[in-house]
């Protein structure tokens, strides 16, 4: 068996302080988030920043530097993983649906990556997804794609493509046409959301049979899909991903106190399966980063 890449996802956007108490929301607590998870065997780190004020999801580089800076700090074996995912949610007005209703945060290809060209993390990552979210419509056409990924494609980052449903491989079909990615493809099927791949082993043998040849890829699962998607990827040949931007809980009822601990159990997991884990850099050399 390869070595299994495990990726953590600290924060995202999505998970409120007012869930758990245990969400990293400074740059302290979010690159100490990211250092714990590193101890408990993550090769990547995937970050978003928050407000430190109000815990909202923010785009600030200042946020992003001393994150990024503190991290670097402690150890520079850490892959990291910065989102180009702000930005892309429409929420239509109930009087006049072609007029944005306040939540709706669309930005130019351009706004949503200034972090990622001024720090040139190893990694950030690329949504393909146009789908509803709730209400609201989460919207990353073809164009907008196109021009992030050739902007962090110039400044040496290796995008890793977020799929949410089939047809979002399609478009990646597409984009590998028109632009030289780098090899190998690095892409992770985003399972469990509502009106996205479903959670079952059946939908990710669809994904994998559409995935192009070569591909190195992660499936993960969003809440209490998280940890059994975590044995599902490792005995179908994939990656891992854990953390408080997918699933707040050790176990039912149980909330994990940080991502170390959530790393801790995915580490045991695959073990458990007879898998190993990877280090940074042997993931590095897995998906062609260099030393």
């Amino acid at each position: 068996m390869t070595k299994t890449i495990l990726t953590c996802a600290v924060t995202g956007n999505i998970t409120r302080p007012d869930q758990t108490p245990y969400l990293p929301i400074t740059p302290a607590q979010i690159a100490d988030d990211c250092i714990a998870a590193y101890r408990q065997g993550a090769a990547i780190v995937h970050i978003h920043v928050r407000d430190p004020e109000t815990g909202a999801p923010s785009m600030a580089v200042g946020h992003y530097r001393e994150t990024v800076e503190r991290i670097r700090d402690v150890t520079s074996d850490l892959i990291l993983n910065l989102t180009t995912g702000p930005g892309q949610r429409f929420l239509p007005s109930v009087e006049d649906p072609s007029v944005a209703a306040e939540g709706t945060n669309l930005l130019p290809p351009a706004e949503r990556v200034p972090h990622v060209l001024a720090l040139q993390p190893e990694v950030c990552t690329l949504d393909l997804n146009t789908m509803a979210s709730g209400n609201q419509v989460i919207i990353n056409i073809p164009r907008t794609v196109e021009e992030m990924a050739r902007l962090v494609r110039d400044v040496g980052v290796k995008p890793e493509l977020e799929l949410f449903s089939s047809g979002d491989l399609v478009m990646a079909r597409d984009l590998m046409q028109q632009l030289d990615f780098s090899d190998p493809l690095m892409v992770s099927f985003v399972m469990g959301i509502k009106y996205g791949w479903p959670p079952t082993v059946e939908a990710l043998q669809l994904a994998l049979s559409l995935l192009p040849e070569g591909a190195i890829w992660t499936a993960f699962g969003v809440g209490r899909h998280s940890f059994p998607m975590v044995a599902q990827s490792v005995l179908l040949g994939g990656h891992i991903r854990v953390g408080l931007e997918d699933n707040l809980y050790l176990s039912k009822g149980e909330l994990a106190e940080g991502n170390g601990p959530l790393c801790e159990k995915a580490v045991r997991i695959v073990r458990d399966l007879g898998g190993e884990i990877a280090s940074p850099q042997e993931a590095r050399a897995l998906l062609g980063l260099g030393s």
